[in-house]
């Protein structure tokens, strides 16, 4: 089941938000909850078959090749600097790229499904530039349809002037604030409750390896063996964030965990590194200082993911700035910790763990359910030749899926609480 069907979503009252789920409520008034976007109806697709860009010192063009005219939307943004271009869903079948030079005004670019119904394709700028008016040129005797997106030089005054989110845009960029009524209170002996984030997404593929393989693929893969060596046990629900190639905003990422009631959250993820020797699993939980300087650029760099694809951040909080909230997390990054050392002592039979501090702590954005006991796993380094060649394989996928398992049910055959949700959000 797709992360986007996993709730129903419904408008409720402040007040019976309040009696039932105190800390949403707070998270609420915050702007920190949300509802998983709504899916489109499936049809058919405009297929995105190439895409090719054109350099010179004054000017370049990217050419997006696409079988069907599609509506398309472009505007500037800052911090960092970026051309964002919106178009309706497609499917993305590109079997040939130019990349850039790296001497022009683009750095970099990177496309994929943002949400259910619409597609994005994202251009990272060495220079400010300005766009001309996007044309979809008809097709001629050697191309199908192509999007054509033309950028010129400007100041860095003018292109800060003309950035930002276009009237209207920011409703479509992200879903509605709705809040998902929370459900009643589990039985005592119903299953615990695990939700398997498979970082990135869509858009934003996370690191990739010297062969190609992406972040965002080895650890969907692994979420799917983790949910089936969790079914298999018959002792716990897994619900998944995302189950296909598909952006997830990392707020909603909280809010599912938060929806589901969930008992644990597992956010699984691939690092990199400057330095290709280092290699190896480690675990990170919340903490409002990073434990060493590494930690504290990873955590920038994964926080980064909805910069990545183009999200609107303007009204962000952060998930801590109330008391009560504070209070709720304080015990919750605990019971965190005590997961993750066991997460330590379980990977070693399934791969490489790093020998040196291979439990850290930082400000990960993800982690930030106040309710919700959570790690983020960083299943080794994509930068490393024998990391990379190892998650490459079903077998390595498979046997992490089952360690990570094995953790959470000793983690939990270790408590002696029954299951259900702590007393701030019964």
């Amino acid at each position: 089941m797709a992360a986007a069907s996993l709730f129903a979503i419904a408008l409720t009252s402040s007040a019976a938000f309040s009696q039932s789920d105190p800390i949403g409520e707070l998270m609420l008034r915050q702007g920190l909850e949300t509802g998983p976007p709504v899916p489109l109806p499936a049809q058919a697709l405009p297929v995105v078959i190439g895409v090719n860009l054109v350099e010179s010192p004054n000017r370049a063009r990217v050419l997006i090749e696409i079988s069907d005219p599609v509506d398309v939307k472009a505007f500037t943004l800052t911090n960092p600097n970026r051309i964002v271009i919106d178009m309706p869903e497609v499917l993305w079948r590109v079997q040939g790229e130019s990349r850039p030079s790296g001497r022009g005004a683009i750095r970099s670019y990177r496309f994929g499904l943002f949400r259910k119904g619409n597609s994005r394709f994202v251009i990272d700028l060495n220079a400010p530039a300005k766009i001309d008016p996007v044309q979809v040129l008809a097709p001629d005797g050697s191309h199908s349809f192509r999007v054509a997106i033309d950028l010129m030089p400007t100041t860095p005054e003018a292109f800060v002037s003309n950035s930002g989110w276009p009237e209207g845009q920011v409703a479509s960029a992200e879903p509605p604030r709705t809040v998902a009524p929370p459900p009643p209170p589990r039985a005592n002996n119903s299953k615990r409750v695990i939700v398997v984030d498979a970082g990135h997404g869509g858009i934003d593929p996370g690191t990739h390896g010297q062969t190609g393989l992406q972040e965002k693929n080895v650890v969907l893969a692994v979420a799917k063996e983790l949910r089936k060596a969790l079914e298999a046990t018959g002792r716990y629900s897994v619900v998944l964030t995302r189950d296909s190639d598909v952006f997830i905003p990392l707020r909603e990422r909280v809010n599912i965990s938060r929806a589901a009631r969930g008992d644990l959250f597992v956010s699984l993820h691939a690092d990199s590194n400057e330095q290709r020797s280092v290699s190896g699993a480690s675990v990170y939980t919340l903490s409002e200082s990073a434990s060493d300087v590494e930690t504290r650029k990873l955590a920038e760099k994964e926080n980064m993911s909805d910069v990545i694809a183009g999200v609107d951040l303007r009204g962000e909080n952060s998930p801590v700035a109330s008391i009560l909230i504070d209070l709720a997390q304080r015990d919750t990054m605990n019971r965190s910790a005590r997961f993750a050392e066991t997460v330590v002592s379980s990977l070693p039979v399934a791969t490489t763990v790093r020998p040196t501090t291979p439990h850290r702590s930082a400000g990960f954005a993800v982690l930030k359910a106040p309710d919700v006991p959570a790690v983020l796993i960083e299943l080794g380094y994509l930068t490393n030749t024998r990391d990379e060649a190892a998650m490459a394989t079903s077998a390595w996928r498979l046997k992490v899926g089952q360690a990570i398992a094995k953790a959470i049910d000793s983690h939990f055959s270790a408590q002696t609480a029954t299951p259900g949700r702590q007393a701030a959000n019964p």
